[in-house]
Parts: structure tokens; sequence; C-alpha cells
């Protein structure tokens, strides 16, 4: 998130990570799973991803079908209820990830990961593009025996073939999950005119649907 953008008439400079100062302490608690608009919640499933900029992951997996959620957020650091100006600093330890409640019947787990290494570079180190830091590093945070299973395979059968350099994505375990400031969520779907938007959003959704089109939900 480096590019010269605005949020709501406040300009983040490409050099540096600046929350927006109106609402930089807005929604920073523990998510809980927002059910208003799920429905047959016993058929989800949830999966965790980081992988540079969240925004991105946002806008790409909010474009599939039998997804049903997307939230932007932080996992993985060493302090609780982060905001994104502390993130952004690289010292809490957080990733910026997206968390993605689906439905198996409709979207398995092993095609989310198919295309997370698709739409995403998992072979620079805590960078994906102009973003750098250990905030935008490539990351599979999962919830069970079975998710790390499958993504390891899926990153030794799968991202191996998709990309000639070794890959560097960190498979953890998930722990507390932090929903990101309320400004960050259906970023794109809100500022897809922005500069970021354009320059770094469009041209992934654009790949998405070239190498995905049965998967498209509109």
């Amino acid at each position: 998130m480096l590019y010269l953008i605005q949020i709501i008439g406040i300009t983040i400079g490409i050099l540096s990570c600046k929350p927006n100062p109106i609402k930089e302490t807005t929604f920073n608690k523990q998510m809980e799973l927002d059910t208003t608009n799920i429905e047959n919640l016993s058929n989800t499933d949830t999966a965790i991803f980081g992988g540079g900029c969240f925004w991105c992951l946002e806008a790409v997996f909010q474009d599939l079908k039998g997804v049903l959620e997307v939230t932007s957020g932080y996992m993985g650091g060493m302090i609780k209820n982060p905001s994104y100006k502390e993130v952004c600093k690289g010292t809490t330890g957080h990733a910026e990830v997206v968390r993605i409640i689906y439905n198996p019947q409709l979207i398995s787990f092993e095609t989310l990961l198919e295309v997370f290494w698709t739409t995403h570079d998992p072979t620079t180190l805590n960078r994906q593009g102009a973003d750098r830091g250990t905030q935008y590093r490539s990351v599979i945070f999962y919830l069970n025996t079975i998710q790390k299973e499958i993504s390891l395979r899926s990153m030794k059968e799968v991202a191996s073939q998709l990309w000639e350099d070794p890959i560097v994505t960190e498979v953890s375990t998930a722990t507390e999950f932090y929903k990101a400031e309320d400004y960050h969520q259906n970023y794109y779907k809100y500022n897809s005119n922005e500069g970021y938007c354009q320059i770094v959003i469009s041209p992934k959704l654009s790949k998405l649907r070239l190498k995905f089109p049965g998967l498209i939900s509109k």
C-alpha cells in the first residue's frame, strides 16, 4: 500500500503506511463471525491467507462462487488488538490477512489454495511488489491438521508448478484474528477507481477471471 491513494479524501503517501486519522481507532477488537448474510452455517468452513496487501486478497476471493464472506484483518502477531498504524510499522509480528468463510460443497479448500498461489507471488520473502515488510508476508494460517496437510501438499504439488523460484510461504497454526478497521473492508468495491486499485488489484482480478472463469460468481 505504498502508492499514492486516497481513502475518503485522506491521502496515503507512497512511502509510508498512513492510516486514516479519522477512522484509525475504529473496529480493532477481535472479530466475531458476522452471520447476518450467511445461510446454513453448519455447511461452512474457514480459510485464512496472507499474501501482501489484504485489499488485494479480499477483492480476489470475494469474486468466487461459494465464498460467503471475506474479512480483512491481522493475525500472527505479539500484541492484542493491533491497529493498522501499529501493523504497518512491521514490529508487531502481524500479517495482513483475509478470513474467508466459504461453502465447501461449492468450493474446496484445495481450490482456494490454487487461487491463492496464482494471484500473489509466494516466492518473495516479506514482499509483494512495492509492499515490503513482514506484515506483507505470504502465509497460510491453518485451523486444523487437515488444512495443514492440504496446504503443504498444495505448496509442493501446485505452487511449485506455477512458480520457478522456491516457495517461501509460511504455514502456521492460526492465532487470534483481529478485524481490520472498517475503512479497509470491501476496499476495492468502494474504491476501484483509485490508483492502487487500478495499478495493483485490477490486474490480479483480470488474471483470476482469465485463469478461473468457471469460479467467478458474477
